[in-house]
């Protein structure tokens, strides 16, 4: 259990603004292109675009998310593993109730402990065994 070249807090928020202004504007255009306005009273497929982006692209895409490959940083399993349906939804899903059963308390840890261990390893990252480096993956 190694972790390489591990990304450090700031390129990881960054990737992460990427990410959101990205699927902000996909959202935008798609809402105003199906329904002719930005926001719909009714729940939409629209509303599922978002997180099956964060949990399916990193699947495919070996680890990357737009956001992330444009800064060069990518998702990790820790025993060298390609990440995998898994995996995502162990960092996305079941992270999300963790932080949110801790009232966002877990999200601020997180943050301190990618700012403070040498690892960089989150709460979320530790959920679903996984981290976030600098290094591309190895082609199989």
């Amino acid at each position: 259990m190694e972790t390489n070249n591990p990304a450090g807090f700031w390129i990881r928020l960054l990737a992460n603004i990427l990410d959101g202004v990205i699927m902000t504007f996909v959202l935008i255009f798609l809402w105003l292109t199906l329904y002719g306005q930005v926001f719909n009273e009714t729940f939409t497929f629209v509303e599922l675009i978002s997180p099956l982006y964060y949990l399916i692209l990193p699947v495919i895409w070996y680890g990357y998310t737009i956001g992330k490959r444009i800064v060069g940083i990518r998702i990790a399993r820790v025993d060298g593993e390609k990440v995998g349906i898994g995996t995502m939804l162990l960092r996305n899903v079941v992270a999300a109730i963790v932080y949110g059963l801790t009232l966002g308390i877990g999200i601020i840890v997180s943050a301190f402990m990618i700012g403070i261990r040498e690892d960089k390893r989150a709460i979320h990252d530790f959920i679903a065994s996984t981290y976030v480096t600098h290094d591309p993956p190895e082609k199989l």
